[in-house]
């Protein structure tokens, strides 16, 4: 006796993931422009790199539990959990050098965070997205799609 077909995995955690990646990635671009800014002599961007900063602490924690997601009910990879909890550490030493005015440390440790992102962000979008169920009782295909006037049409008998 054959056991009954697994049920498709669901395709919201891959979906929430692409979401906060792509999030952290725009976030990060923020952070590295506001940066520049400051350096620049805008001293009053200093306190946006502070409040992106901590946006961005954010979001790494939700993406962290969003990676949990794409790995046990998603029935996805685990490098994503192990990435970003490795990004979110070095976004905790990031923010400590930040105010401890360790710049050598805050910059090279941005320019790997970045870095980090862009893997994250290039990595969720390679990730194929699992295929829909069909639903047969709505007449529509496994896209949503219903079927094309004109078409071929069916008689039950």
């Amino acid at each position: 006796m054959s056991s009954p077909p697994a049920a498709a995995a669901p395709r919201w955690p891959l979906i929430l993931l692409r979401i906060s990646t792509a999030t952290l990635a725009l976030l990060s671009l923020l952070q590295v422009m506001l940066a520049g800014s400051f350096l620049n002599g805008t001293y009053e961007s200093l306190k946006d790199h502070e409040g992106t900063a901590m946006t961005i602490g954010t979001v790494v924690v939700l993406q962290l539990a969003v990676a949990a997601l794409v790995w046990r009910p998603g029935r996805g990879p685990l490098w994503p959990l192990w990435t970003t909890a490795v990004l979110a550490v070095a976004v905790v030493g990031q923010i400590a050098a930040g105010y401890g005015r360790a710049i050598g440390v805050h910059v090279t440790l941005g320019v790997l965070i970045v870095s980090g992102v862009l893997f994250g962000l290039v990595g969720a979008w390679r990730l194929p997205l699992p295929a829909r169920a069909a639903l047969p009782e709505s007449g529509a295909d496994g896209n949503g799609r219903l079927p094309r006037p004109g078409g071929p049409v069916e008689v039950s008998r």
